[in-house]
């Protein structure tokens, strides 16, 4: 039986509101996983009984964690941790004349323990020379290679992907991440740029050493907001297609 928390009254600090001071109460109930993604809150009037505050302060508290996208509300169902991307897929950078809707497929041309370089090391908040997992993953549509990606993972959260074969791994790898070593992927950020590929980056994507190709880099954060991911996708910049809707 999981234990359950014991609260003490709220000493909010100068300056910083009551209801701030409540919503990193509940934050840190979160993160140390007292409720799991996709779990139900208790109901707000529980809520601000254990916390000692009215109900008004809660629901704001509550609102700044929806704000925040810790939490969501479900109309006629109560609020929830919510369960995090499933993958925010980097084909919507291009469009590939395949014919195919399906989920591409995924195919890991290598993983490797090392040492994690500088440029690695400081986009996961390690020192350089820590250990790090780095994957080699290409994706295919319609059984042709489309996307080439390299990920860096932190050994010490995704130890269980170290060994063991890969040709079971899941297409998708967040709710893999999940299922298989407990990190949720609560948040991503995506930066686009334009470079060239390499000849060996080429022959993954069967394209000519030297043609232009598009750079998404992501950083994927935790509950937490630890940076658990840190990943650079290529592809061809002639299939490169982004659409934004201003209003």
């Amino acid at each position: 039986m999981q234990n359950k928390s014991v609260l003490v009254p709220l000493d909010a600090s100068p300056g910083v509101s009551r209801y701030a001071t409540l919503a990193a109460a509940l934050r840190a109930r979160v993160v140390s996983g007292e409720w799991p993604p996709g779990t139900a809150l208790p109901a707000e009037s529980l809520l601000a009984s254990e916390h000692q505050v009215a109900l008004g302060t809660m629901r704001r508290a509550l609102e700044l964690l929806v704000a925040d996208g810790l939490v969501e509300r479900l109309q006629g169902r109560g609020t929830f941790v919510r369960q995090g991307i499933s993958g925010a897929s980097m084909l919507r950078f291009f469009r590939f004349d395949t014919g195919s809707t399906e989920v591409p497929r995924s195919r890991i041309v290598s993983r490797q323990r090392v040492a994690a370089p500088a440029g690695a090391a400081r986009r996961l908040g390690l020192a350089t020379g820590e250990a790090v997992l780095r994957l080699l993953r290409v994706r295919l549509l319609a059984e042709r290679p489309c996307l080439l990606e390299e990920i860096w993972l932190p050994l010490d959260l995704f130890g269980a992907l170290a060994e063991g074969s890969t040709a079971e791994w899941d297409d998708l790898l967040y709710p893999m991440f999940a299922r298989r070593c407990g990190v949720h992927v609560h948040r991503a950020v995506d930066e686009i740029g334009f470079g060239v590929l390499t000849a060996s980056q080429a022959g993954h994507l069967e394209l000519a050493a030297g043609h232009p190709c598009v750079l998404v880099q992501r950083a994927a954060h935790d509950l937490a907001g630890r940076c658990v991911e840190w990943r650079t996708t290529r592809g061809d910049a002639h299939a490169f297609h982004y659409t934004v809707t201003i209003t």
